[in-house]
Parts: structure tokens; sequence; C-alpha cells
């Protein structure tokens, strides 16, 4: 019981710390504002191999680190967490499988930006084409680093 909880807490750190680290990762746009986050599908990732519960117990700890190194605010945590339950609640429905990998993470960007746009009063427009290209990335990257995930998994149990 000790060591599954510990090992519980270990993983979940763990996967905190990648989410915020890979946010830190940013390819550039072509235009400004445009550039790409590699946190969006590393996300999508951590919850198609990890499920929803550790999925967003990190999610939500990764955003906590964020807010106290003071490398997000507060609208980057809001589309953060609509970005976290979206992902979700199309697990929830669709489970893992390879619609979830390429569509969860634009549907959860294109939801996060028309919140935020509602939330500043500015067009909604402009917000989802900004963030086309991340959508494009993360549809095309997050079943790619659930293969890896999955394969570091395998390894640590068989050599545990």
């Amino acid at each position: 019981m000790y060591r599954e909880k510990l090992q519980l807490l270990t993983e979940t750190a763990l996967l905190a710390a990648f989410i915020t680290v890979s946010g830190a990762f940013k390819l550039p746009g072509l235009f400004p504002g445009t550039e790409f986050q590699l946190s969006a599908p590393v996300a999508v990732a951590v919850c198609g191999v990890f499920g929803i519960k550790k999925y967003l117990a990190a999610g939500i700890l990764s955003s906590m680190v964020g807010l106290m190194l003071g490398t997000q605010n507060v609208f980057n945590v809001l589309i953060a967490m609509i970005f976290r339950v979206v992902v979700a609640i199309i697990y929830y429905f669709c489970g893992k499988n390879k619609f979830f990998y390429i569509f969860s993470g634009p549907i959860a960007t294109f939801s996060a930006r028309i919140c935020l746009s509602v939330v500043v009063g500015k067009a909604a427009i402009p917000l989802v084409l900004a963030a086309a290209p991340g959508m494009l990335y993360t549809a095309l990257c997050a079943g790619m680093i659930a293969t890896v995930l999955e394969k570091v998994i395998l390894t640590v149990r068989r050599t545990a």
C-alpha cells in the first residue's frame, strides 16, 4: 500500500514537471503570437497514457508551479485548465484511440480560445487563427509522444 502511494505521488510529480518544462519549449510560428508550446501534445499524451485522474492532478500541479514561478499568469492558467477539461472529456467518451490523439488537442485549443475571447472581450477568430499552427502540431505529435511514454512505462515495469 505504501509503495503504491509513493509511486502515485512520484509519478504525478514527474508528469507535472514534464508538462511544466515542455511548456518552456516553443517552436516559432510564421507570425508573432503563433508560436507553439510543446506542452499541448505532451498533455494529450499524458492523458491518453496515464488516464484522466493523473492527467488532471499533474496539470493542476503544473499550473500551480507556473503561477508560483511567475512563468504563467491567470489567463495562461485559464486557457490550460479549459484545455485540460476538454481533453479529459474527450478521453472519457472516446477512450485511447487515434481519434483522441489527433482531435482532442485541436478541439481543446479551439474551446479554450473561444472561452478566452469571451473573457477578454476580443474577437474569437484571430485568437483561433493564431493557434491554428499549434493545433496542427498537436494533432501530429500527441500520438508519437504517447508511444514514447508507453515504451518508457514498459521499460520501467520490466526493470522494476
